[in-house]
């Protein structure tokens, strides 16, 4: 029943749209006398439009951290982490339109950064002494599942995935405390030692995660929330395979790509630069992102049915 009413809003839309090009095609030659009224119907013939689909649609916010596992958040004994260490803020407005009262489609923009830093890490980093900190930008189209009919209960449990692409550019802080982006550095020799490439900026991932999410209204909604970011870029960090020769960085690019490619002279008991081979990083598994946090959510519009069934939470057989 559900699909077919959406099929029939459909129709409704695309019978206004058809009535509005006859109309404007009618009104051409004295459009200037009529250019106000054309205004008014056009503002009519969108709001029909919007009200037919709105009480499906919900505009969603998020608000809680972001953080990533890579190099920087690297265990010897069980490889990079998913942690909560370290977490830096992350905020975001998406859309979700209900097809049925359990599938969804979803789109979201989502601002935040990750960091991590040797000095807050595992003890077998500490002498690596690096640091990082990169701005996210996600954008993100998908759907998803409710496992109960938010309609029929107080909450539930729902899943995601879909498709990405992400802006980041790490950066650091040199001794002088001046930011300074990594990516031009080529840290690990991209761009001149052979098979190392400039790592691209902007990226697609897989983004999929849950939740649970609570229906305190008709028509509002709030939650918790995981979306967890697979990447194809082991770079987010700007850490990976193992470190170029220190002459050849220092030809190529610039002293202070040789100073911050290894900071381990910073440490009160640092030793010199590694030798060209030396693991820097592990290139084995690509970087992850992941934002964890609360959403609200608001329905645009109502049918003004209510619930179908009590307002309680999900049965258990």
């Amino acid at each position: 029943m559900r699909f077919q009413e959406t099929l029939r809003k459909l129709k409704i839309v695309l019978s206004n749209i058809s009535s509005f090009l006859s109309f404007m095609n009618n009104s051409l030659p004295s459009m200037k006398l009529y250019y106000t009224k054309k205004i008014y119907c056009l503002f009519i013939l969108i709001s029909i439009s919007i009200s037919s689909y709105s009480q499906n649609l919900h505009l969603n916010l998020f608000a809680g951290v972001a953080n990533y596992k890579g190099d920087l958040q690297y265990n010897s004994s069980s490889g990079k982490q998913f942690t909560l260490r370290q977490p830096r803020p992350a905020v975001g407005i998406g859309a979700e339109y209900e097809i049925t009262d359990k599938l969804f489609l979803r789109g979201g923009f989502t601002l935040g950064k990750i960091n991590a830093d040797d000095k807050k890490g595992y003890p077998d980093q500490v002498a690596r002494n690096l640091n990082f900190t990169s701005p996210i930008t996600d954008v993100m189209l998908g759907g998803g599942y409710y496992f109960f009919n938010l309609n029929e209960y107080l909450l539930t449990p729902y899943v995601f995935a879909g498709i990405a692409f992400f802006h980041f550019n790490p950066y650091t802080y040199d001794t002088s405390n001046q930011k300074v982006y990594l990516q031009p550095l080529s840290t690990e020799g991209q761009g001149f030692v052979a098979g190392r490439e400039v790592y691209k900026l902007s990226q697609f991932s897989i983004p999929f995660g849950g939740g649970v999410k609570m229906s305190l209204t008709e028509n509002i909604r709030m939650g918790v929330e995981v979306g967890i970011r697979k990447t194809f870029t082991d770079f987010l960090d700007d850490v990976s395979g193992t470190y170029v020769d220190e002459n050849l960085l220092l030809t190529n690019r610039s002293q202070q790509a040789v100073d911050l490619a290894f900071r381990g002279y910073e440490v009160k008991s640092g030793t010199p630069y590694p030798a060209a081979g030396t693991a820097r990083g592990t290139s084995i598994t690509n970087d992850w992102y992941y934002f964890t946090g609360f959403t609200f959510s608001y329905r645009l519009g109502s049918d003004g049915g209510g619930r179908k069934g009590k307002y309680g939470c999900p049965k258990v057989n």
